[in-house]
C-alpha cells in the first residue's frame, strides 16, 4: 500500500490529508476525515449523492480518484457552507420548499446547486434543471419540483430581493400549526449534513468493529448439493463464517398464508439458504472479518455446488404443468381471491355477443412490470449488544414491530431480549417492510458476539431487495351505449418473484381496486399468486393499486373510444355516488369523485386546446386522464403510543412511526401540537422519541396511508388522558411538580385499533369492508411523442386529490409530487430484471433525471373532513402513486393512438405499435394463460361460500393475533 500525504484547503481551511494513494477516491478520503454529508449512493457516479465542488465546479467524489487532485485545491463540503445559527441560503431553501424528505440525496443537491449559484445568480427555472440533469444529481423522494422552487428562493436571497427570514415560518393567529406549513423537525440536521445514515454510523463505531460481507446465489433457480467454507474460514482477518447450520431458530421468513384459498400453507424464505436457491440475490453464508475488504475477499472463497433447475422467468412459466416447484414443497400457483359483486355478469358478456343487444364490449391483456424502487441509499446496517445485553440491530425499517416478531423466530432469540432501532433513512418506499437483512446481521453477531457493521454495494441492494410484484391482466368491461358501466369480469396474476413476502394481501387489494372509484353494478373477477425465480414482491407506494389500474383505467379510455365518448364524461357519469357500492358490495367512505372530476374541467379544456397547438416537427401532443385511490388502514390494524409530561414542562411523545422520508417526524409534531392545544404549549416544548423497539410501542408499519390516521387518534386520546390528569378542578392543569407531588402519572398509553370495526375481505366471495377510509386522485397528463422513435416525454401533470383535512401541506405536495416521478418511471422506463447488468445502476433501471419529469407539476386538494380521521385527516401517500401511470398511457394513445398494454412504453414499444398500426397489424399481447380456467376456480369458491360453516374471530382473538405477529 503506499501512502500519500498532502495538503487541502477543505472548507476554506487548510488541512494534511492522508490517503491511500492507488485506491483512495475523493468521497473516501473525505468521509475518513469526518465529513460524512458527503454520501456514496450508487458508487459508480450517477446518482449525484457525493457531489462536492472542487475548485468551485461539481464533482462525483465516489469516482473521482483522490490521487488526479492537486495539492492546495479548494474543496468544498455541505458542513461548510452554514451552521444551525447561520443557515446557507440554500439550507434554509431547502427547509421552506420542502426540499428535505429523507435527505440522502439532500447534502449533494445543496453543493451543486451551490455551484451554480456561485456562476449564475439569475438562473431561469429551466437553467436549474439543465443544471441538475447535466451534473446527474438524482431525487427520488421530491420528483425534482420542490428542489427547483428552493434554488430560486435562495437566488433570489443572495440577490437581495428578500431576506432569508422572510422564509422562515411564521405563527399562525390562532397558534396552530396544524393544517399549516411548518418545517418538518429534522429538516436541519439533513441540511446541515450531520444526519448520519447507515453507513455513516459505519464509520462512527467502536474500534474492533467487525465487517460483514455475503456470498450470493449464482443462480436463479437451483439446488444445494454442498457449501465448502474451509478456505473462507483460513482466509485473512475472518472471524466467522456463518451458514444455515448456524441458524439457532426456524431459518425461514415466511409468513403463514391464512387464506382459505391457500394451496400451500406457508412458503419458505431462509435467513440462509439450505437446500435451494430461488433467484438471484438469495444469501448462503455470511463472512464476518475485521475489514471489509478482507470479508469480501473471503466470501468469494466458499464454493457452493449447485445442480442447476430450470429457470422461470415469469408466473406464466412457472404454473405451467410439469414445472419444478420453486419453494421445493409448496406449489407454484399459490393462492386465489376471488370476487363476485351481483350474480348476472356472465349473462350481460353472453348478451353483448347479440349485435342487437345495445351491450358494448371492450377487452384486453396487460403486464404491469416489476417497478425498483430505486432508493438511493444502500442497505446499511450494524448489530451489537447494548448495555444491558439486547441483541440489536440498526436499520432503516418501515414496520419495526413485525421485525420484531419474525426475526427472533426466525434466528433463535428472545424477542425480550432483541432491539430495533430505526436509524435515518434514504428513503424506502416498501423496500425496508422487508427483514431479511436484519436477521442475517443478527444472526451474525450471534455467532461473533462483537460489533458488525454491513453495508451493501448498490448492485447488491438491487439484487437482494423486492420489487413491486410484477401484474399480469386479462380484463373485459361492459357498458350500455350511453357509457353507463354494467360489468366487469377481470382474471389477474400477481408474480410474487422468489417466496411468497405478499401472497394474499396484494391479491386482495386487486380485487378491490380494479375500477375503484367507480360504480360497476356486477363485478366477477379473479386474482391469483405464484411463484417465479425473479426478485421477490414487496410493498411499494401504492401497494397493489397501480397494477389494477394498468387495466381497469386504460379499458375506461377503451369503452370511451369505442362509444365516441368523451374520456373525461365517461368517468364522470360512472363516479361512485351516494348510495353505490364498491366492488365488494359495500358503501365507498368518500363519494367525492365527480366533484373532482368537475374541478378538473377547466384544465382538462386547456388542455385539450394544448394538443391542438402546433408543436416541434415530428412529435404529436396527447392528454390522458384517470382516476384511482387507495385505502387507509385495514380491519385489524391497531397503534399505541405514549405521552409523558417531563419535569421542564415539555411534554415527549413516544412511537414507532417509521420515518422513510414521508413525514413521520411532521406528522408527529402537529398532532401532538393540536391535541394539546388546551395547554398552550409552545412547539418547543413538545419532543419527539420515536423509532426505538426497547423505548417506543407499536405504532403499525408506515405503509399503506395509515400512519397519519393511526397514530393520530392514538395520539389524541393518550393527549386526553395526560390533560384529564393535569386538569385541576378549576380547570387550571397542573405542572409536573405538582403531578409528583399528588402522585399522579406523567405518562400516558394510547390505543387505537381498527379491529371489530369493519369487515375483512371473504377469502371466497372478496365481499367485505376493510378499511375505515380511502383517499382518491383524479388526474390529466399532458405528453407529447415522437412519432418516429417512440419517445416519450410528460410536460405537465395536473391533479386533484382529497385525503381528507392536511395536516402539513409541505408534507403532502412532496408525497404528491416525488409519486408522479416514480408513475412516470413505471409508466416509460421501469421493469427489474436480474439477467442484465445494467440493472445493478440506477440510471441503468430506468432512474428519471431532472429533465424528465415535469416542472409542471400541481395538486388541488378536495379536504373532506373525515367522521373518524384525527383533526378531520385521513391517509395520503398511496392515492398519489395509484393511477397517474395510466392517464400516461392514455395521453401516449391520445396522441398518437396507440395503446401500450404491457409497462413500460419504452420507445421501441411504441415505435413497434405505430408501425403495426400503420401496417394494419394487431399488436395487443394475447390473452395470458394462467393454466387453470378461472371459472372452474370461480365456481369452486362460490361452492365452497355456499357450504363452509365458518367461524367468526372475535375482536379480543383478533387482538391476540396481532400481538402475536398473525394479522
Amino acid at each position: 500500500m503506499s501512502v500519500k500525504k498532502g495538503i487541502y484547503i477543505i472548507n476554506g481551511a487548510e488541512r494534511v490529508v492522508m490517503s491511500e494513494y492507488e485506491k483512495d477516491t475523493l468521497a473516501d478520503v473525505l468521509r475518513r476525515i469526518g465529513l460524512t454529508s458527503v454520501k456514496v449512493g450508487c458508487g459508480t457516479g450517477q446518482c449525484g449523492t457525493c457531489t462536492v465542488l472542487v475548485n468551485g465546479d461539481p464533482v462525483r467524489a465516489c469516482i473521482k480518484k483522490f490521487r488526479d487532485i492537486p495539492e492546495h485545491t479548494r474543496i468544498e463540503t455541505l458542513e461548510g457552507i452554514g451552521t444551525a445559527a447561520n443557515l446557507h441560503p440554500l439550507q434554509q431553501a431547502w427547509i421552506t420548499y420542502g426540499g428535505v424528505q429523507c435527505g440522502f440525496c439532500t447534502p449533494g443537491f445543496i453543493m451543486s446547486a451551490k455551484g451554480l449559484l456561485d456562476r449564475n445568480l439569475n438562473p431561469t427555472r429551466q437553467e436549474v434543471r439543465d443544471w441538475f440533469t447535466k451534473h446527474n444529481n438524482l431525487c427520488r423522494c421530491t420528483g425534482y419540483k420542490p428542489l427547483v422552487d428552493a434554488v430560486m428562493a435562495a437566488a433570489s436571497i443572495m440577490r437581495g430581493e428578500i431576506a432569508e427570514k422572510d422564509l422562515e415560518f411564521k405563527m399562525p393567529e390562532d397558534g396552530s400549526i396544524y393544517h399549516s406549513r411548518y418545517p418538518r423537525p429534522d429538516a436541519l440536521y439533513k441540511v446541515l449534513g450531520v444526519a448520519d445514515y447507515g453507513n455513516d454510523l459505519a464509520l462512527k463505531m467502536p474500534a474492533g468493529t467487525l465487517h460483514m460481507a455475503v456470498t450470493w446465489a449464482e443462480h436463479h433457480h437451483a439446488n444445494i448439493l454442498s457449501i465448502d467454507t474451509s478456505e473462507a474460514e483460513k482466509a485473512v482477518g475472518v472471524a466467522a463464517v456463518v451458514t444455515y447450520k448456524d441458524i439457532k431458530g426456524t431459518n425461514n421468513l415466511g409468513a403463514p398464508m391464512t387464506s382459505k384459498m391457500s394451496l400451500a400453507k406457508r412458503v419458505k424464505e431462509p435467513v440462509l439458504c439450505d437446500t435451494k436457491v430461488r433467484r438471484i440475490g438469495e444469501p448462503v453464508a455470511i463472512v464476518v472479518a475485521d475489514t471489509e475488504e478482507n470479508a469480501r475477499a473471503a466470501a468469494k472463497l466458499v464454493k457452493v455446488e449447485y445442480e442447476v433447475l430450470p429457470f422461470y422467468r415469469n408466473i406464466l412459466e412457472s404454473c405451467r404443468p410439469g414445472a419444478v416447484s420453486i419453494d421445493g414443497e409448496a406449489p407454484n400457483d399459490l393462492l386465489r381471491q376471488p370476487v363476485f359483486k351481483g350474480t348476472e355478469a356472465q349473462n350481460i358478456f353472453a348478451k353483448a355477443k347479440d349485435p342487437e343487444s345495445g351491450i358494448y364490449v371492450v377487452e384486453g391483456s396487460f403486464y404491469s412490470s416489476r417497478q425498483p424502487h430505486l432508493m438511493l441509499e444502500p442497505w446499511s446496517l450494524q448489530a451489537y449488544y447494548d448495555e444491558d445485553n439486547m441483541l440489536t440491530v440498526n436499520y432503516k425499517s418501515q414496520t419495526l414491530w413485525a421485525g420484531m416478531v419474525s426475526v427472533p423466530r426466525a434466528i433463535g432469540c428472545s424477542p425480550k431480549e432483541f432491539r430495533i432501532i430505526e436509524i435515518p433513512s434514504g428513503a424506502s418506499f416498501g423496500a425496508s417492510m422487508d427483514h431479511h437483512a436484519v436477521a442475517m446481521i443478527a444472526a451474525a453477531e450471534m455467532v461473533v458476539k462483537r460489533p458488525i457493521t454491513w453495508t451493501q454495494t448498490y448492485a447488491e441492494t438491487q439484487r437482494f431487495t423486492g420489487k413491486r410484484a410484477a401484474s399480469y391482466t386479462n380484463a373485459k368491461l361492459a357498458c350500455d351505449a350511453n357509457g353507463k358501466i354494467l360489468a366487469l369480469d377481470f382474471d389477474n396474476a400477481i408474480d410474487h418473484g422468489g417466496n411468497a413476502n405478499s401472497a394474499g394481501n396484494l391479491e386482495k387489494k386487486v380485487i378491490r381496486f380494479i375500477g375503484y372509484p367507480y360504480n360497476i353494478p356486477e363485478v366477477r373477477g379473479l386474482s391469483r399468486g405464484g411463484l417465479s425465480n425473479q426478485p421477490f414482491g414487496v410493498a411499494y407506494r401504492a401497494y397493489g393499486s397501480p397494477q389494477c389500474y394498468t387495466s381497469g383505467e386504460q379499458l375506461i379510455d377503451m369503452m370511451a373510444e369505442k362509444l365516441d365518448m368523451d374520456p373525461l364524461e365517461i368517468r364522470y357519469i360512472n363516479g361512485a355516488v351516494e348510495g353505490d357500492l364498491t366492488n365488494n358490495s359495500y358503501p365507498f367512505k368518500n363519494y367525492g369523485i365527480r366533484t373532482m372530476i368537475d374541478k378538473l374541467r377547466p384544465y382538462y379544456r386547456e388542455s385539450l386546446a394544448w394538443a391542438k397547438e402546433t408543436t416541434e416537427v415530428g412529435w404529436k401532443r396527447g392528454v390522458g386522464i384517470a382516476c384511482g385511490g387507495y385505502h387507509v388502514s385495514t380491519p385489524a390494524d391497531r397503534a399505541e403510543i405514549d405521552v409523558e409530561l417531563m419535569p421542564d414542562g415539555s411534554v415527549t411523545q413516544y412511537n414507532c412511526w417509521e420515518a422513510m422520508g414521508q413525514g413521520a417526524s411532521i406528522g408527529t409534531l402537529v398532532h401532538m401540537h393540536e391535541a394539546l392545544k388546551p395547554l398552550n404549549l409552545p412547539v418547543e416544548k413538545i419532543k419527539l422519541y420515536q423509532n426505538d423497539t426497547k423505548f417506543c410501542p407499536p405504532t403499525g408499519p408506515a405503509s399503506g396511508s395509515r400512519s397519519h390516521y393511526m397514530a393520530g387518534n392514538a395520539t389524541i386520546l393518550a393527549a386526553n388522558d395526560l390533560m384529564n390528569a393535569m386538569r385541576k378542578p378549576d380547570g387550571t392543569y397542573r405542572t409536573y411538580d405538582e403531578m409528583i407531588a399528588e402522585g399522579i402519572p406523567t405518562k400516558y398509553h394510547g390505543v387505537f385499533s381498527t379491529v371489530g370495526l369493519y369487515k375483512a375481505i371473504d377469502d371466497y366471495t372478496g365481499v367485505g369492508d376493510p378499511t375505515p377510509d380511502n383517499n382518491l386522485l383524479a388526474i390529466i397528463a399532458r405528453v407529447e411523442v415522437n412519432a418516429s422513435t417512440g419517445k416519450t416525454r410528460v410536460l405537465a401533470v395536473h391533479g386533484i386529490a382529497d385525503v381528507g383535512v392536511i395536516g402539513n401541506f409541505t408534507a403532502v405536495e412532496g408525497q404528491a409530487y416525488g409519486s408522479m416521478a416514480h408513475s412516470i418511471g413505471f409508466a416509460l422506463t421501469e421493469d427489474y430484471c436480474d439477467e442484465e447488468k445494467k440493472y445493478a445502476s440506477p440510471l441503468g433501471c430506468g432512474f428519471l433525471r431532472c429533465n424528465e419529469i415535469p416542472d409542471d407539476i400541481e395538486f388541488e386538494f378536495q379536504e373532506t373532513p373525515r367522521k373518524t380521521g384525527p383533526h378531520g385527516s385521513g391517509g395520503a401517500s398511496e392515492c398519489f402513486q395509484s393511477c397517474g401511470h395510466t392517464a400516461i398511457l392514455n395521453a401516449i394513445s391520445n396522441a398518437v393512438g396507440i395503446r401500450i398494454h404491457e409497462l413500460p412504453a419504452t420507445p421501441d414499444k411504441v415505435k413497434a405499435a405505430i408501425r403495426a398500426k400503420i401496417e394494419g397489424t394487431d399488436y395487443a399481447p394475447e390473452p395470458y394463460d394462467f393454466g387453470e380456467d378461472y371459472n372452474e376456480i370461480l365456481d369452486y369458491a362460490l361452492e365452497c361460500a355456499k357450504t363452509e360453516q365458518r367461524r367468526v374471530e372475535t375482536a379480543e382473538e383478533i387482538e391476540e393475533e396481532i400481538r402475536s405477529g398473525g394479522h
